[in-house]
């Protein structure tokens, strides 16, 4: 699996991109380390041609790397959705978005009766 292991320090992190198998620990013995990633000055120093070579063996990338790797025209394809939000929180939302949204049938029927006073 191709994923960021933070390196750094505190509040000032800095990513390394590193090859390792999924079920081992991302800060200890690594495959491979092919790039890295400062996400405070939006920089991403990858080899691409390694990264190629490992999605061709099989590894599959984290959904944040998938999406950095789609930005800096690596790889093709559709960005992945990384935020989770929970079943609850969603109701909320949709709940605030209904009573948002104006009935469209209500503003008509106030503008024909405003139409109407003024005729």
């Amino acid at each position: 699996m191709i994923r960021l292991a933070r390196i750094g320090k505190k509040k000032q992190p800095i990513y390394r991109v590193v090859v390792s198998e999924k079920a081992r620990d991302m800060y200890g013995k690594a495959l491979e380390i092919i790039g890295h990633y400062n996400p405070t000055q939006k920089k991403l120093e990858i080899q691409a041609e390694r990264v190629k070579y490992w999605l061709s063996k099989g590894a599959q990338s984290s959904d944040t790397i998938h999406n950095l790797l789609i930005d800096n025209k690596i790889i093709e394809g559709k960005k992945t959705t990384v935020t989770h939000i929970s079943k609850k929180k969603q109701e909320k939302l949709a709940k605030e978005k209904e009573k948002a949204q104006p009935k469209p049938a209500l503003e008509k029927e106030k503008t024909t009766e405003k139409e109407e006073k003024t005729a």
